[in-house]
């Protein structure tokens, strides 16, 4: 009996653990809207941005609460206009809320293209508000494979001028080696000049000994009464300074 009671007791503790955590998931569950609200307030905010746009008065609201989430909605308004083109209405809107907030994307219709503009809700305050425009199929696969041919056109671009540059190095050593030619030629240049100086110079300074041997075999045969200098013969000159010649 006291077994009985004692499973008795403890299915009732496991039902009333399950009634607790059923209440507490509902607990937990509660949104702050319904999807029905969500998107009449989505549907709102998207008129409401719409008008501002349309009316070009987003600066009175300068300074006010909100007005960075309103002047980043405008301008994505404003970027995605480029392509489709002036505000009809609203199409459709569906919402996905859970606790901490709400996603509405509202379907607009445009005169060139529809678009979808996403309201993103939090506890209490609008978030974002972003305008996506919706493309066909064959419009993104133009898209893409426009971004694919212009990477690749760029990249080819690249190597070109790659191709290019390393075709220059070869100029550049035949400017080196022509300027090393150069060099080289003027070197000769000047050391044939060197030795053409110094080799008239030795000239010079042999003539001069030579008239200088002549003079001094003269005046020793003048002064030995010699008729001719045959019988000379010249084995060195020293030259003496005149300083010192003078001083002695």
């Amino acid at each position: 009996m006291k077994k009985h009671l004692l499973v008795l007791g403890m299915i009732t503790c496991i039902f009333g653990l399950t009634a607790c955590g059923t209440e507490t998931e509902k607990v937990e569950k509660e949104t702050i809207l319904t999807e029905e609200e969500a998107v009449e307030v989505g549907e709102s905010l998207v008129a409401q941005v719409v008008s501002i746009y349309e009316s070009g008065t987003v600066a009175q609201y300068s300074g006010s609460t909100g007005f960075e989430m309103l002047e980043a909605a405008i301008a994505s308004l404003e970027s995605a206009s480029e392509d489709m083109g002036n505000y009809v209405g609203i199409i459709s809107s569906e919402a996905e809320v859970d606790v901490d907030g709400a996603v509405i994307n509202v379907t607009v219709e445009g005169t060139e293209r529809n678009a979808v503009m996403e309201v993103i809700l939090g506890e209490t305050t609008t978030e974002s508000i972003t305008t996506n425009v919706s493309y066909t199929f064959g419009e993104l696969m133009q898209k893409a494979a426009l971004n694919t041919l212009l990477g690749m056109g760029t990249v080819f671009v690249v190597l070109i001028l790659i191709c290019l540059i390393i075709s220059c190095f070869r100029f550049i050593s035949i400017l080196e080696n022509k300027k090393k030619k150069n060099e080289a030629v003027q070197e000769i240049k000047e050391t044939a000049v060197n030795n053409a100086v110094s080799q008239i110079e030795e000239k010079e300074e042999l003539t001069d000994d030579l008239e200088l041997v002549a003079v001094i075999s003269a005046a020793i045969a003048a002064s030995e009464g010699a008729v001719s200098t045959d019988g000379f013969v010249v084995r060195s000159i020293r030259k003496v300074n005149k300083s010192k010649w003078q001083n002695a």
